[in-house]
C-alpha cells in the first residue's frame, strides 16, 4: 500500500483546534468563544481608506517588501518604543504574523537546529518549526502563588544547547493572557546575547494590555536590536483579522533572509489593504486605546461571569483571552468538556492542553475569548451557568 502523501514531520498538523471548535459551534448554534476574532469592525477611517484603495485602482501586486507608505508607517509606529527601523531595508510586509513567523523560521533555521518555544504556544509555532526542518525544545510557563504565569527562566537556561539557534517568544501571550515583565525579558535578552541566539518575537497583541501591564519589545533591550526579528500585525490592533496584513522589523540582513523565504510563499498579499493599514497606524491609535479600554472591561465581564458559573478563573493582563480551571466544576479534563460544551450548553471554548507538548500539565484549563459584544458574552455566561 502506498505511504501517506503527507511527510511525517507535518502529519501532526492536519487540522487546527480553531477550525474544529468553530465547526462544532456552527453545527450546534453555540456562542463561539473559542476562536479569537472580534465581532465588530475596525475604525471607520481605516475602512474608508480601504474602500478608496479598492475603487482607486490599487488592486494589482504591491511591491515585494510591501507598499512604501505602509513600511514608512510601520517604521514610525516602532519609534514609539524607541527603536528606529529603515523602512526601505529593515521592514517587510507579510501575509499576517503567521506567515512572518513561518518565513523567519524557514529562513533562519534548518535541520539540526533547535528552536526554543514557550508552552502553551500558539498552534502555528510547532508547525512552523517543523516546516523549517528544525527541532523544537519546549519550556513551560510556571504558576505563581497568586495564579499568574511567568517564564521559567531556569528551564530556559537549561534548554539552551550548542544546537540552539533561536528563541520564539510571544508577549502578550496567547493563550494565557500573560504579559512578561521587564525583569523576565531582560533575563531572556541576556541569555540570547550570551549564547548568540536569534529571537523571533510575536507581538500581535502589543496594544492590548490591561491594568498596569506594559508591553516591552525584546528588541529594545541591550544587545537585542541586532538579533531580534520583531513581528506584529494589524489584525488584533484594528479589528481586521481577515485582512492578514503583518510585518517584520529587524536588521537589513535578517529582513533580507526572511524576505527570501516569504517571497516564495505568498510573494505579496493585501495590496489594496496596505494603504488603509498605513492610515490606521498613523491616525487611529486613539481608537485603539478605546478598544483596549473596552477589552479590559470585557475581560472583567467574562471573568466575573465564569467565576459565577463555577470556574476557577486565572488572571489575564493582555490579549483577547482568559483561561479558566474546570476542576471546581468537577471535571478532570478540559478537552473532554470542550468537545461537549457546544452541544451540552451551546458555548465553544478551546482546551489549553492542545497548545502544549505536555498536555497532562495543562489539561485543567479552557481558553475563552472575550473580544465579543457584551450581549454575546452575557449569553455565553448564562449558558455556562447550566454546568453548575
Amino acid at each position: 500500500m502506498r505511504e501517506p502523501a503527507l511527510v511525517p514531520r507535518l502529519r501532526p498538523f492536519t487540522a487546527t483546534i480553531f477550525a474544529e471548535m468553530t465547526a462544532l459551534a456552527v453545527k450546534h448554534g453555540a456562542v463561539n468563544l473559542g476562536q479569537g476574532f472580534p465581532d465588530t469592525d475596525g475604525p471607520a477611517g481605516m475602512l474608508e481608506a480601504a474602500k478608496n484603495s479598492l475603487f482607486g485602482g490599487d488592486n494589482q501586486y504591491p511591491p515585494g517588501p510591501g507598499r512604501p507608505e505602509l513600511r514608512a508607517a510601520i517604521s514610525r509606529h516602532r519609534l514609539r518604543y524607541g527603536t528606529e527601523y529603515d523602512p526601505d531595508t529593515e521592514v517587510l510586509v507579510t501575509a499576517g504574523a503567521t506567515e512572518a513567523i513561518t518565513a523567519a523560521l524557514i529562513a533562519l533555521t534548518e535541520a539540526g537546529d533547535e528552536v526554543i518555544v514557550v508552552e502553551p504556544y500558539y498552534d502555528s509555532y510547532a508547525a512552523a518549526v517543523a516546516m523549517a526542518g528544525a527541532q523544537r525544545r519546549v519550556i513551560g510557563l510556571v504558576e505563581t502563588a497568586d495564579g499568574r504565569l511567568e517564564l521559567d527562566l531556569d528551564a530556559l537556561r537549561a534548554a539552551i544547547t550548542p544546537r540552539t539557534r533561536a528563541v520564539l517568544l510571544n508577549s502578550p501571550h496567547n493563550p494565557t493572557g500573560t504579559v512578561f515583565s521587564r525583569a523576565q525579558l531582560e533575563a531572556v535578552a541576556a541569555l540570547c546575547v550570551e549564547h548568540d541566539l536569534i529571537a523571533v518575537t510575536d507581538e500581535v497583541y502589543e496594544h492590548l494590555v490591561f491594568d498596569d501591564a506594559e508591553h516591552i519589545p525584546l528588541a529594545t533591550l541591550p544587545g537585542m536590536r541586532e538579533r531580534t526579528v520583531s513581528i506584529s500585525s494589524a489584525g488584533k490592533t484594528f479589528n481586521c483579522t481577515g485582512w492578514k496584513i503583518g510585518w517584520v522589523c529587524s536588521t537589513p540582513e535578517l529582513v533580507a533572509a526572511v524576505k527570501a523565504a516569504k517571497q516564495f510563499i505568498t510573494f505579496v498579499s493585501g495590496g489594496p489593504l496596505q494603504p488603509a493599514v498605513a492610515y490606521a497606524l498613523d491616525h487611529e491609535l486613539p481608537w485603539v486605546e478605546q478598544l483596549r479600554t473596552s477589552l479590559q472591561d470585557k475581560r472583567d465581564r467574562l471573568s466575573a461571569g465564569l467565576a459565577d458559573a463555577g470556574f476557577g478563573v486565572r488572571p489575564s493582563t493582555g490579549t483577547y483571552f482568559v483561561t479558566a480551571d474546570v476542576r471546581p466544576l468537577g471535571f478532570d479534563d478540559a478537552a473532554t468538556l470542550a468537545w461537549e460544551l457546544p452541544e451540552r450548553v451551546g458555548v465553544a471554548a478551546v482546551p489549553v492542553k492542545v497548545f502544549t507538548d505536555h498536555p497532562d500539565e495543562w489539561k485543567h484549563l479552557l481558553r475563552f475569548a472575550f473580544c465579543k459584544r457584551n450581549e454575546v458574552i452575557d449569553e455565553a455566561v448564562g449558558r455556562l451557568r447550566q454546568l453548575v
